[in-house]
């Protein structure tokens, strides 16, 4: 049962200019560069606007701004304004917590009891894997064992849960539930799985379930949204398909198969809405496809333009740059990066240099962390694979994606949370 106690608007931001864009979140104008309020960043393309980023940096890399210590947990960094948020496990609790952007002083933090269920994979952790979304000033979080949290953004303090899997017989994950909130309009999407409310959309002041739907199994993805000539569609990357649902009432658009022998789809899609590509892909046995979306009438078609099972990528983020995608793939053991043409799925180059990796981009470069803890910085072209610079950085398992708001980039491991100054003039030690 849900437990209730108790509207995005334009910012702006002197780092990075003014920017206008499209909204990523709910129809909403679209938050300035300095923000980084969902997984994927304000588009939940892993692109930053951000300007006057150091083209080098020195031998012993970026400055860095401050650092704080952290539990375990994959959970990403999110950025609102002069805040921060991200989740770790402490002992038997969980801990969502709140950060001075600029500092790294804490201003709050919010702990539960988080029980690790039976069969949890524990070699990989048993920290939060899913990340923070802040939406209309609140916080909302999904953990390990699928407690679902509404946090006050100003204090900490619950406003509602749930328990996804207990109140819903969602999908239990032996790498635990990953998949992060979706903010659209007035509600919150989530993942779940299980028969007849596999995807479930809750009120966003009041945790009240607006729809639940479908029968589908779930992964490890997280809700996206595209727009497909004028309608809204939020895809959902589920265990054995991908799915597009109608984000007001939840009413299954269409469906493509897409499948591997561990049922587990984690990659978020690219949407190429210049040619009405998707580019999807899961670890090598299913490999990578460009889908392409065309509306007929009021029924959205969908057909296989081309598959490569040469690139198959199993948790790391992919990106999208004109007309190439730039991903990390391996599994086990050194990683390979790709260039591969989003038409027609040819591999334009693939590369050493870095271990399984994800990345963002922003001013024109890739920016790398590598499950090493490697930090380095790209020159993404579909000609050639430029290693501008590289250095290591984190200590532990490094598996999250970095953050970028403003020139200020934010990573993190299992053991802490390093703030770092990419500037044209943080490159000073």
């Amino acid at each position: 049962m849900y437990i209730a106690e108790n509207t995005l608007g334009r910012r702006l931001s002197i780092a990075c200019g003014l920017v206008a864009a499209v909204t990523a979140l709910a129809g909403a104008p679209t938050p300035a560069a300095a923000q980084w309020k969902q997984w994927g960043g304000p588009h939940q393309d892993f692109k930053a606007d951000c300007k006057g980023l150091a083209d080098e940096w020195p031998d012993e890399g970026p400055k860095k701004l401050w650092s704080q210590k952290l539990g375990q947990g994959y959970s990403a960094i999110v950025v609102d304004d002069d805040r921060l948020f991200t989740m770790y496990r402490e002992d038997d609790q969980e801990v969502v917590l709140c950060l001075d952007a600029k500092t790294g002083k804490k201003i709050w933090d919010f702990k539960y009891i988080a029980p690790i269920k039976e069969g949890h994979a524990a070699e990989f952790g048993t920290g939060p894997r899913a990340t923070p979304l802040v939406f209309d000033k609140r916080v909302y979080t999904i953990g390990v064992s699928g407690q679902m949290h509404c946090l006050s953004r100003k204090t900490g303090k619950k406003v509602w849960s749930h328990d996804l899997w207990e109140e819903f017989d969602g999908t239990v994950l032996n790498h635990g539930y990953s998949s992060s909130p979706f903010g659209y309009k007035n509600l919150v999407i989530a993942m779940v799985g299980g028969k007849g409310h596999s995807i479930v959309a809750f009120d966003k002041k009041t945790g009240k379930p607006a729809w639940k739907r479908h029968d589908f199994v779930n992964s490890y993805s997280t809700p996206k949204l595209i727009n497909v000539d004028g309608e809204d569609q939020v895809l959902c990357f589920m265990a054995t398909e991908l799915v597009a649902i109608d984000p007001v009432k939840g009413a299954l658009k269409w469906s493509f198969p897409h499948q591997n022998r561990w049922k587990q789809n984690v990659t978020l899609p690219i949407w190429d809405d210049k040619e009405h590509l998707l580019f999807i892909t899961s670890s090598p046995e299913a490999g990578s496809k460009g889908l392409k979306l065309t509306k007929n009438g009021k029924k959205t078609e969908v057909s296989e333009v081309w598959a490569n099972k040469r690139v198959g990528v199993h948790h790391s983020n992919a990106i999208q740059i004109g007309d190439t995608i730039y991903t990390s793939a391996a599994q086990r053991g050194p990683g390979l990066f790709y260039a591969v043409d989003v038409k027609t799925g040819e591999v334009k180059w693939k590369e050493r240099g870095f271990a399984k990796a994800n990345c963002i981009y922003a001013d024109g470069k890739l920016i790398v962390l590598d499950e090493d803890g490697n930090l380095g910085l790209v020159d993404p072209s579909p000609e050639k694979f430029k290693i501008i610079a590289q250095v290591p950085l984190l200590s532990k398992v490094s598996w999250t994606v970095p953050t970028l708001a403003g020139t200020t980039l934010y990573v993190r491991d299992q053991n802490e949370l390093i703030a770092l100054d990419l500037s044209d003039g943080g490159s000073e030690s």
